[in-house]
């Protein structure tokens, strides 16, 4: 991975069933392998069904420190946030905040914005996971639409496209190729790159912004 494409802090962002905290997890994952220090923040503290929180364990194995709320993986959905996101941002080494998935997840970025501004823009990056094969995202308009609808709560613009359209078990890599067409769409019409296409990890479709992903977020059922 080219480290030149990560910045010191990594907003993670998308909607529902997109698979951004199995991609959070990924990055986290892969820069600890670079020995780097890495943090992660579990903002996804509506309604969450999936979140970073669930990989304790999976992150103390290798050195990534987490933040999440005291109510996580609990039976208490209280939106509570019980973490100081200022002192992190300032420390060394990178942070990856994996917020809520539709616009009144990201009610609770939006008071950070003071605070990431101080940093400036050379320092952070917000990341739009886009999902091709979501029933609500199939069209491009709409998924561009769910995209300014988290900049407008969340009082921050997205930065670049993270393509992470799959089919959970059944991915493949026609599965990926197939929707480099829809992911083509979405960056035009937002005028953002696409900064990374996620395949299966073992898998490469040899383009540029290849991201190998192992799938750590499940089903309920399996």
């Amino acid at each position: 991975m080219d480290l030149s494409e990560i910045k010191k802090i990594n907003i993670i962002t998308g909607h529902y069933g997109c698979g951004k905290t199995n991609f959070a997890v990924n990055l986290a994952l892969r820069l600890s392998d670079e020995a780097k220090k890495v943090s992660v923040v579990d903002l996804d503290i509506v309604n969450p069904y999936f979140r970073s929180a669930d990989f304790k364990e999976l992150f103390n194995r290798n050195n990534i420190q987490l933040a999440a709320s005291v109510y996580a993986n609990t039976n208490l959905d209280i939106p509570a946030i019980t973490f100081d996101i200022e002192r992190l941002s300032r420390e060394d080494g990178y942070l990856i905040i994996d917020v809520g998935g539709d616009e009144a997840g990201a009610v609770a970025l939006g008071r950070y914005k003071e605070i990431f501004k101080t940093l400036g823009d050379g320092n952070i990056q917000m990341l739009y996971v886009i999902n091709s094969y979501r029933y609500l995202l199939k069209d491009p308009k709409d998924c561009v639409s769910l995209m300014r609808e988290i900049e407008s709560v969340s009082r921050l613009k997205c930065t670049a496209l993270v393509n992470n359209s799959n089919l959970g078990t059944e991915t493949t890599l026609k599965t990926v190729s197939d929707s480099l067409d829809y992911a083509d769409k979405v960056s035009k019409l937002t005028g953002l790159s696409i900064k990374f296409t996620c395949v299966p990890e073992g898998k490469t479709l040899g383009i540029n912004g290849e991201f190998p992903v192992k799938r750590y977020v499940k089903a309920l059922w399996e």
